[in-house]
């Protein structure tokens, strides 16, 4: 435990050399308001896929509690993926601590990685945070809807959900020191860029290595993105993570499975489809589903009509990796020009908003497709995008499908994305989209949510 909290007995106290080099993400802010909140009696769950930077996130957020003067002592952090600490409660794991030296003084500050590891955790951290007042506690697991499911249960009124997401594009940029490439002059305006190909130079290279931070800035792990993500985050996901937590026994299963999937991101796929091609039965792909989105690595989008009304039968869906590089790890990088680009382009910005509380939905019928639509509280159509990685949407007459939508909903703002042109499509009727690059969006979406 003295090991694990270096800041305990270094002069002056500090975290690992490693972690005081690495920039804090954007959300990190965020992060830290919470953690900051005096008053409330709540454990801060912070989740997310593996590799996205939580561990490095918890230790920033040490680091600003020692700078801004709470005594080193009075902090500490396990790992709970420790074999050392399997199946011991909380309670005795802070009588371990305080024995060797730590959580001393009050408030103390205790930080729990991998909390998914510990049996019943949801059960163990209520009645802790209720036990403890004096300790503010904050635990964090790579499982993250199965972490929400159980928190949204077991920890009303206790626990405070904060959700870590792969990066977004306009992280990626910030990161590598290309912020300016971007201008956004208000709230609600869309981003200026003065040389476009250039940025969705960036943005063909965020799709390929982006979506982590680490092989963001690693020469040797873009080089082999392949090996990275099967091993440090695909199979420690699907052979060690899912079988340990669910009790899946045929983990080819679930690996052949997913190689399906990660193929057809932002295709429309349907249950009977997946059942004939890999011969698993369609309830053991239902509770496979559940358990590659409780793990990050996909999200299920359902399908609506042109009245935006959901189908009593959810027979056909899309799903959606949260993050574009995976496919180009697994199958291969692609390139601007790649016949792949579309569904990988249409992956990105669905990847923006995956941690967000935004409730989104493809429509469908027989007469056409918008990508996507989301819905506002009531369950209306609050704004819908079709994507395109080509200009198309500007020198084409023909927009049926989208006209066609907006004629149902007066006054929904719809857009399209391009590759290269902006500008305003006329639609007749006096309706309009907004046509903006695909990058260009995807920037300013992820500017807006940590902004």
């Amino acid at each position: 435990m003295r090991v694990d909290n270096p800041w305990w007995e270094s002069d002056p106290p500090r975290i690992d050399s490693f972690y005081r080099g690495l920039r804090p993400r954007a959300y990190f802010h965020r992060f830290a308001q919470l953690l900051a909140a005096e008053g409330v009696r709540r454990a801060v769950v912070l989740m997310g896929p593996r590799r996205v930077g939580k561990t490095v996130l918890l230790q920033h957020a040490i680091h600003e509690l020692i700078e801004k003067g709470v005594p080193p002592r009075a902090i500490a952090c396990l790992s709970l993926d420790q074999p050392l600490y399997a199946n011991l409660p909380i309670e005795t794991l802070v009588a371990h601590l305080r024995e060797a030296g730590g959580l001393r003084g009050a408030p103390a500050y205790l930080f729990l990685d991998e909390i998914q590891y510990l049996p019943d955790w949801e059960r163990h951290l209520k009645a802790f945070v209720d036990s403890y007042p004096q300790i503010r506690c904050v635990a964090s697991g790579s499982a993250a809807a199965a972490l929400r499911l159980k928190s949204i249960e077991s920890g009303a009124g206790r626990f405070t959900d904060f959700l870590l997401p792969p990066l977004t594009f306009h992280e990626y940029l910030e990161l590598q020191g290309l912020g300016d490439m971007v201008r956004i002059a208000g709230a609600e305006s869309m981003g200026e860029c003065d040389d476009i190909e250039q940025l969705n130079q960036h943005f063909v290279r965020y799709i390929n290595i982006g979506g982590y931070p680490e092989a963001a800035f690693s020469e040797a792990i873009q080089q082999d993105m392949g090996r990275y993500i099967r091993s440090d985050i695909i199979d420690k996901v699907l052979l060690r993570d899912l079988p340990s937590l669910y009790g899946i026994q045929d983990i080819q299963e679930l690996n052949k499975l997913f190689m399906a999937l990660a193929w057809n991101t932002a295709r429309e796929i349907s249950l009977d489809e997946l059942s004939q091609n890999s011969g698993v039965t369609k309830p053991t792909i239902k509770r496979y589903l559940e358990y590659l989105e409780a793990a990050f690595l996909i999200k299920t989008v359902h399908r609506i009509d042109q009245n935006a009304r959901r189908f009593k039968r959810a027979n056909f869906f899309k799903v959606y990796l949260t993050n574009p590089s995976m496919r180009c790890a697994l199958f291969g990088p692609v390139g601007a020009d790649s016949s792949d680009m579309g569904a990988l382009a249409e992956t990105a910005i669905f990847s923006q908003w995956f941690h967000q509380n935004h409730e989104l939905h493809y429509a469908r019928w027989p007469q056409g497709e918008v990508d996507i639509v989301g819905l506002d509280n009531r369950q209306r159509p609050a704004w819908c995008v079709e994507v395109k990685w080509s200009d198309s949407a500007l020198t084409r007459r023909r927009h049926s499908p989208m006209k066609s939508f907006l004629q149902k909903h007066a006054g929904l703002p719809g857009a399209f994305t391009t590759r290269t042109k902006t500008g305003k499509l006329d639609l007749g009727q006096g309706q309009q989209a907004d046509c903006i690059p695909t990058s260009l969006y995807c920037y300013t979406l992820g500017f807006r949510i940590v902004g």
